[in-house]
């Protein structure tokens, strides 16, 4: 009898991830995912549930009662945000200039919302005023918009759409995956009702578990929608007047209550990722928002003045450019494919290609988390230099380099 097929044990080498996630998980992360499981309500286990929703608080600048994980990727907790509160037939204004605001119309229509798209060409960010007359026309049940979009690399400016949205009585949500402990993400200050994130990107972490807020009139409205699951019928909570939650797995109302202090039983929490979670939180806070968002944007004009140096363009508007990832134009003629293929083999770099439009035209360069640093940032342009002139780009050698650490120089 032939024995099953085992394979080999995992033993890749190590890669340096500077594309727009995931990155390097940082060492702390991983050494604290290999603690061991505990039960779900064991006394230690739910202490270090409302430690971990009091340290994301402080990493979303908010006051926030709740403020927990949704057990999934960056996407689940999108999922989970837009199945909540939007009802079928409900109006929901997305703002779309980019493959994730289309992935916010794929879900809302999902959820057989009515969808108003206020528009802006990639590589652009949508104007407050158009945001505003569009939510006086509809009058939507909720906003919803992307903070920083990786498939552009533009951020898209937040501050005026919390008072926009309470002037006509909307939620704003925002998705802040790739932008969370990065670049600024004030909840409270942008009057925002929802915001999720993602561990994968600048919080340093592995993919698998999606921080996530929401703010008292969110909540209250997510509560008007709860229905308790048959199986806990007897349970107590009050059930709510509203239309069930259209997902058992994302219904906030049940999660909620399972993070509340009546500990209901909705699903068994990813132990190891709610771990990995606290630690990204600990390690953010313990280097203070404002050092991270620094060293993030100085990681990110390193990487600009390098690529720009090298006779290579940068995507997009640079008034509005994510700090933490940069579009870099392939040069018309090159092997695209192979300059990542060749970063990858010859140098155990990976740097992201592109969606929709873009497709084969940009490549992307993210300087996130433990990767927003000096020598990764180098290395990553001294490889990026030697490719493209084996691939027969020509410019001065070293220019890229030197001049990202001018950038670090001038810093000092």
């Amino acid at each position: 009898m032939t024995p099953p097929e085992t394979f080999g044990e995992i033993d890749h080498p190590p890669r340096l991830l500077m594309g727009p996630g995931p990155i390097n998980v940082h060492p702390r992360v991983l050494r604290a995912m290999s603690a061991s499981v505990l039960g779900q309500f064991d006394p230690e286990f739910t202490t270090y549930m409302n430690q971990t929703m009091a340290l994301y608080r402080q990493v979303f600048a908010t006051a926030n009662r709740w403020t927990f994980l949704i057990d999934g990727t960056s996407r689940a907790a999108i999922e989970a945000a837009l199945v909540s509160v939007l009802a079928p037939g409900d109006d929901v204004v997305i703002l779309n200039a980019g493959r994730f605001g289309l992935l916010l119309a794929e879900i809302a229509a999902r959820c057989e919302a009515r969808i108003t798209l206020v528009e802006a060409p990639w590589g652009e960010v949508i104007a407050p005023e158009a945001v505003e007359a569009a939510v006086r026309r509809v009058k939507p049940r909720l906003v919803a918009c992307v903070h920083g979009d990786t498939s552009t690399t533009m951020a898209q400016p937040i501050g005026d759409l919390g008072a926009i949205c309470r002037a006509h009585d909307a939620l704003l949500y925002v998705d802040a995956t790739a932008t969370l402990a990065g670049m600024p993400v004030p909840v409270d200050d942008w009057g925002a009702d929802i915001v999720s994130a993602g561990l994968q990107k600048c919080l340093g972490g592995p993919s698998g578990s999606a921080p996530i807020t929401l703010s008292d009139r969110a909540a209250e409205h997510v509560f008007a929608r709860r229905h308790v699951e048959r199986g806990l019928a007897g349970t107590g909570g009050a059930q709510g007047a509203g239309r069930r939650i259209g997902s058992n797995y994302f219904d906030l109302a049940m999660i909620m209550d399972y993070w509340s202090e009546r500990r209901l039983n909705h699903h068994t929490e990813a132990a190891s990722m709610l771990y990995a979670a606290r630690e990204c939180a600990r390690v953010v806070l313990e280097e203070g928002l404002e050092a991270r968002f620094a060293r993030h944007a100085l990681a990110g004009a390193a990487v600009t003045a390098g690529v720009m140096t090298m006779g290579l363009g940068v995507y997009g508007d640079p008034a509005n450019k994510m700090t933490n990832v940069t579009g870099v134009i392939a040069p018309a003629g090159l092997d695209y494919e192979r300059v990542r293929g060749r970063m990858r083999e010859d140098f155990e770099i990976e740097i992201g290609s592109a969606f929709g439009p873009l497709a084969g035209k940009l490549w992307r360069i993210g300087a996130m988390g433990i990767n927003a640093r000096k020598h990764a940032v180098l290395t990553t342009l001294a490889a990026l230099e030697a490719v493209l002139r084996g691939e027969g780009f020509g410019f001065p050698p070293g220019a890229g380099v030197d001049a990202a650490m001018a950038v670090y120089a001038g810093a000092k």
